[in-house]
């Protein structure tokens, strides 16, 4: 196991938890085909991309390597405040779409409730890069990925999204197994303590590890999950079970101080996941 179990187990729920409320915030601002009902604007106006569905993963893939090749120079020139920027700005923004959705539901009178969502944002984005909370940074983690598939699902059809994941899959094992900058990015992050995903710092053997899960891996299938939620409404709920299944798999045989591509992995999950929903 590459973890101890309790430390897995912690990992699982949250990843599972993570999907959940994601896809809750996801279905809030996207319209779904079976369902009538008008999606919640994104706060302050905020637009959401604008693609062909059956040809925006390649936008959304070039997009991801353009700022894979941007963090890496960051990492080459050790810009540590720079991407302490970055960091700061993408979950402050991610922060205020998830917020805004928790916040109409408790106060759907309140005039200035996406001024309360982004004063609430800011305040625990500050916590998570500045002070380095790692309870905040976690928590706050359960809520970021739902804000980033709110903005894509809508630009998302079956076909683009399973593209997106089996090209994120090859990418991530190229990433980690043979360039391996994928690693030299997590340890950059890890190291200052700027981590997108699950952190989980534990001990063993008086020794100080830190099991990590990255934020593609909870955001990818939570997208994925999302996509098919707006076609086929409540029978996607499954979609996040089969993939926590394949991540504990992961977890389960993987060995210590290795790394792995979780996406492969994931992907299977989702896949598994959609074809139990079209049986259904």
């Amino acid at each position: 196991m590459k973890h101890n179990l309790k430390v897995v187990t912690i990992l699982i729920v949250m990843f599972l938890i993570a999907q959940y409320i994601g896809l809750y915030i996801s279905n809030t601002y996207t319209p779904s085909i079976n369902n009538n009902y008008i999606s919640k604007e994104l706060p302050f106006g905020i637009q959401k991309p604008e693609f062909k569905q059956e040809t925006s993963f390649i936008s959304i893939f070039l997009a991801i390597l353009i700022a894979t090749v941007f963090a890496i120079v960051l990492i080459k020139f050790n810009a540590a405040k720079l991407w302490k920027v970055w960091f700061f700005l993408s979950v402050w923004f991610a922060l205020l779409i998830s917020f805004s959705v928790f916040l109409n539901q408790l106060f759907p009178s309140v005039v200035l409730v996406e001024y309360i969502a982004l004063i609430a944002a800011f305040i625990i984005t500050i916590f998570k890069v500045v002070k380095h909370n790692i309870i905040i940074h976690n928590l706050s983690e359960l809520f970021i990925y739902g804000g980033l598939a709110a903005i894509f699902a809508q630009s998302l059809s079956i076909f683009s999204v399973s593209m997106l994941l089996i090209f994120i899959s090859i990418y991530d094992m190229i990433a980690v197994w043979q360039t391996k900058h994928m690693i030299k990015l997590a340890k950059f992050q890890t190291k200052l303590k700027l981590f997108a995903g699950f952190l989980i710092p534990y001990k063993e053997k008086k020794q100080i590890k830190t099991a990590i899960l990255g934020g593609g891996d909870i955001g990818f299938p939570l997208l994925f999950a999302s996509t098919v939620f707006k076609i086929f409404g409540f029978k996607a709920l499954i979609i996040p079970l089969t993939t926590t299944l394949f991540l504990f798999l992961l977890f389960w045989y993987g060995q210590k101080n290795k790394f792995y591509p979780a996406m492969p992995f994931l992907s299977i999950g989702c896949f598994l996941g959609y074809f139990l929903v079209m049986a259904i």
